[in-house]
């Protein structure tokens, strides 16, 4: 299967040198970083409790975080929660108080979001930003055949893992020591917080791009 079609103008001009502009930096893909917080680690029957996403830009010449959006999901009908998961993330589904959205309509919003910020750093498509990025992008896809999203603005299999991007830039795959090998503060008590781990993460892809980009 090919990559959907974006100029490769750009490999065939010399040696490749890192750059801050956000339209040519991932050949024309907008990072876009994502946490879920779901019900359980079987993408084909739990649910999605909770998502978030945060963009990034560069500012002076450095990648950071910028707009964040967050949003707690209804569990779709016939799903199933673990109650091992809930108190790990410390979700309580049935509260009325978490504002919860129908799982379309948080993906429709998260996909308006991505697109306007597209527009703004002109990129022609999103790619998926996440720790275990196979988690999310799985439950992500599960979730667009189920509500007939056909029209997602990420990149349909391709996707940035910071997990492994740790790995290699601070011998380690786990987010909070990664964070901390970093010199990012990490609060374990916020963990497992959609937004919280999106940001933390968002934080630990700058901190990874710009080391990256002052490499000699």
């Amino acid at each position: 299967m090919s990559s959907p079609p974006i100029s490769d103008e750009a490999e065939n001009t010399g040696p490749w040198r890192p750059g801050t502009d956000l339209s040519t930096r991932f050949r024309g893909y907008l990072p876009v970083v994502v946490d879920l917080e779901t019900g359980g680690f079987d993408a084909e029957r739990h649910a999605i409790l909770e998502m978030a996403a945060v963009e990034v830009r560069f500012e002076d010449s450095r990648l950071v975080p910028g707009e964040r959006w967050d949003q707690a999901v209804t569990p779709y009908p016939g799903s199933q929660i673990d109650p091992a998961s809930l108190k790990v993330t410390g979700i309580d589904p049935e509260d009325p108080e978490r504002g919860d959205v129908a799982e379309a309509e948080a993906f429709r919003e998260m996909f308006r979001r991505v697109r306007q910020a597209m527009k703004r750093a002109g990129c022609q498509r999103a790619i998926l930003v996440a720790h275990n990025a196979a988690f999310d992008h799985g439950f992500m896809r599960l979730a667009y055949q189920r509500n007939d999203l056909n029209r997602s603005p990420f990149h349909p299999f391709s996707v940035i893992d910071t997990a492994s991007l740790a790995a290699v830039a601070y011998g380690h795959t786990v987010l909070s020591e990664a964070c901390h090998r970093a010199g990012i503060a990490f609060e374990s008590s916020r963990a497992h917080s959609a937004l919280y781990d999106a940001e933390k993460t968002a934080e630990l892809f700058c901190d990874i791009v710009n080391r990256w980009q002052m490499l000699p």
